[in-house]
């Protein structure tokens, strides 16, 4: 590239600053939002990976009564080493008279070659702090719970012991809490012989770390065998995984969309931007060519002036996205996205941008080297439009504007697909916010009818049920269990939910099928369904406790809890023997009841109250990520609205005298303009608000589907929400043409010859 060159692209960038800040804004955040959605939802990325990585986690968590020989197990074919076996007891962690449910795990003092806890905060235990624990992070989170702090606990036997938290840590081998319950707490081996002395009241933990990940179905059905019966339940690190990236997908999965849709428009909003500068460059790339400049020279100015930006963009765009990842995301992302998915967006993102630039590009290099090429408008048949407009008498300025919009087809579609891609994912997005609201408003339509949890604690069952009902804030209180409960060819353990009973059942949101009416049926999730390979009506057989138990599934449920890996039954639908007293209480509140002061009440009566996680808070950053998504594509819209005003302006900048000769006013000149391009964005406006409304509730059921949840969560934009987003767009991009047609309106254009 020559001097000349290089001069002509500065100055051509140079002059039109605004469109080309925009364009590199616009691509950035578009590739930002692409490699935060890949980092998200790439395998590795997933905390659980680098938590069982760095901790050289178990594959597979075996759960007896008695500790197993670890030598048995290791023996076993495909097991490669063990952890443990290590005791385990529950507790009732006391804080401020509110309990909690933990479950205290022995650890030696010395961290264990296989499935490690990671300390995040303070040290590790050690036995010149006898009463030290080191609290899973997630949980201690949830309590409040530092390094340094003391608190109580309760065992079984009823004796109160202090304890002292020495650091908090995370693991690979089970969830975050409160997705999965209790807390877990690592201790001595001494400590928790004080905290629960018998035997009989606890577990034995063993780990196996294995040689081949995949074939953990065939290593719990080896040991489930090898120990004959001791096993009561087995957590796999498929099960761990999945609850630790629910979140990460439902999040990724949109970004992903809007990214990929996002680039497109930014692609159609790059092609107008350069086949606009082409047309209104045509006189100055005909001198060029006049002054000696080759076919060759004059595509490849364009593509370099046009492909720079673009460029720059994507090199922001991977900036911001690692940045976001390693900073903003640092709670989520573990580790950075590998190089082979960053090098395929960047260098599809290149391969994008430099087509878009490349195809109007050759245009200009077609340009004849006429120095006093035309600038007018090519000539044709009025549109239909402009036809519709003569019918009905509309004032000469909009006949002429309705004229304008079409006169180039192929800006004209281009322009109307750069407005209609951005507002169809802004008005997904919108459908998005009103599913949260959704979930804000009405939680019993997704499964969580139930605000408050209580649990007896030292009261008897009746007693705290009395208590609940005493509440003038409780419309009805449902007794349940949980269990686990052994999957038939699964050789894994799922939650069954027992709650309710026939003749009162808890008002579970069943989107297909119905509800359980008798005893021996149930309603799932929709995890459960796509695990067990079942459909509504059919009979499955589980295993409760070593009791088996046949159900007929006649419901499906949006279960957000354990990625829809729930079977829900009827209290009374368990056998005699399974069918304990009720382990806590579903509280419904009445409406408009604050479910915080409810739980209060209730904890100043001594019974533990755990107040419901409603899935809108978990996915609270979606809110954050819509408004920045929106604020990207709105960028892309503008940029598209800025070249298809100034393509208007410049086929028509010799016209305007003749206009104002004509008898039109400024303000008409100036309508005329306005119309030209607010036909445009009127149409895509409209088409991408259709578009995105129709297809928002569906792209969220299927999603909904993906993660376990279940399809029948998604929500379309209100009528209203959806009216106020279309006129704020076509007023936002009215303004922004209005600007330069008053302008060119309003300046002094003396009639030249052509």
């Amino acid at each position: 590239m020559n001097t000349a060159e290089r001069r002509w692209i500065r100055a051509d960038l140079l002059a039109r600053r605004g469109q080309a800040v925009l364009t590199v804004l616009a691509v950035a955040g578009i590739l930002g939002a692409l490699i935060t959605a890949a980092t998200l939802l790439e395998d590795g990325t997933n905390p659980w990976r680098g938590l069982f990585t760095r901790g050289n986690g178990a594959h597979v968590w075996i759960h007896t009564k008695d500790a197993p020989d670890p030598a048995t197990l290791k023996a076993l074919d495909g097991v490669t080493d063990v952890a443990g076996p290590y005791r385990s007891a529950p507790a009732t962690l006391v804080q401020s008279g509110k309990k909690t449910p933990v479950a205290l795990q022995e650890m030696p003092a010395v961290l264990p070659a296989v499935g490690r806890p990671i300390v995040r905060e303070g040290a590790w235990l050690d036995p010149d702090v006898p009463a030290g624990v080191v609290v899973e992070r997630s949980f201690a989170k949830a309590t409040g719970l530092r390094p340094g702090a003391s608190f109580s606990v309760i065992g079984l036997n009823g004796a109160d012991h202090a304890l002292t938290v020495v650091g908090l840590a995370e693991s690979g081998d089970q969830g975050f809490y409160p997705d999965w319950t209790p807390g877990l707490a690592w201790t001595l081996s001494a400590t928790l012989r004080q905290v629960e002395p018998a035997l009989g009241r606890s577990e034995a933990v063993t780990g196996l770390r294995l040689a081949d990940p995949d074939a953990t179905s065939l290593i719990v059905q080896r040991t489930i065998t090898t120990l004959a019966g001791q096993v009561q339940r087995a957590t796999t690190w498929r099960e761990v995984q999945a609850s630790m990236e629910l979140d990460n997908r439902l999040l990724g999965v949109m970004l992903a969309l809007f990214g990929v849709a996002g680039l497109v428009a930014a692609a159609l909003a790059i092609a107008n931007a350069v086949g606009g500068r082409v047309l209104a460059q045509q006189r100055d790339l005909a001198t060029l060519k006049s002054l000696g400049f080759t076919r060759r020279q004059v595509v490849r100015m364009l593509v370099i002036e046009h492909g720079s930006l673009g460029l720059l963009g994507i090199a922001l765009g991977v900036l911001c996205g690692r940045l976001i990842t390693a900073y903003t995301l640092a709670e989520t992302v573990v580790v950075p996205l590998s190089s082979a998915p960053l090098v395929a967006i960047t260098c599809g993102a290149v391969l994008m941008v430099l087509v878009a630039v490349w195809l109007p590009a050759w245009r200009g290099g077609r340009t004849p080297p006429i120095p006093a090429a035309p600038s007018a408008p090519p000539r044709g048949h009025l549109s239909r439009m402009a036809r519709v407009a003569l019918l009905v008498r509309l004032p000469p300025a909009l006949v002429l504007g309705a004229r304008d919009a079409f006169t180039r087809r192929l800006p004209a579609l281009l322009t109307t697909f750069g407005v209609a891609i951005p507002m169809m994912m802004i008005t997904i997005g919108l459908g998005c916010w009103a599913t949260l609201d959704a979930f804000r408003s009405h939680p019993e339509q997704v499964g969580q009818a139930a605000a408050l949890t209580v649990r007896p604690g030292n009261l008897t069952s009746d007693a705290a049920n009395r208590l609940v009902l005493g509440n003038p804030d409780v419309v009805a209180s449902y007794p349940g269990t949980e269990v686990d409960t052994v999957v038939p060819g699964q050789t894994r353990t799922v939650r069954t939910r027992a709650l309710g009973t026939v003749a009162d059942p808890y008002p579970f949101s069943v989107v297909e099928g119905r509800m359980f009416r008798e005893r021996g049926e149930a309603v799932a999730g929709q995890g459960l369904l796509d695990l067990l390979n079942v459909r509504i009506g059919d009979r499955t057989r589980l295993t409760i406790g070593g009791t088996p138990l046949i159900v007929r599934i006649v419901g499906r449920v949006l279960e957000p809890e354990q990625d829809g890996e729930v079977l829900s039954v009827a209290l009374d639908s368990l056998a005699p023997k399974d069918a304990l007293p009720p382990q806590y209480y579903g509280v419904v509140l009445r409406q408009g009841a604050d479910p915080a002061i409810v739980r209060a009440r209730l904890q100043s009566q001594g019974l533990e109250v755990t107040q419901a996680v409603n899935l809108a808070d978990r996915l609270s950053v979606i809110r954050v990520i819509i408004v920045l998504l929106v604020v990207v594509l709105a960028l892309l819209g503008l940029a598209t609205m800025l070249t298809a005003s100034a393509l208007g302006l410049r086929d028509h900048a010799l016209d305007l005298a003749v206009l104002k000769a004509m008898g039109l006013t400024p303000r008409q000149v100036m309508a005329t303009l306005v119309t030209g391009t607010g036909l445009l964005v009127v149409l895509g406006v409209g088409a991408g608000a259709l578009a995105g409304a129709a297809v928002s509730s569906g792209l969220i059921d299927l999603q909904g589907a993906a993660s376990g949840i279940g399809a029948g969560i998604g929500r379309s934009p209100g009528a209203a929400t959806l009216l106020v987003a279309v006129l704020t767009a076509v007023g936002a991009a009215l303004l922004v043409a209005l600007i330069p047609a008053r302008r060119a309106a309003r300046a002094r254009i003396p009639v030249t010859p052509r």
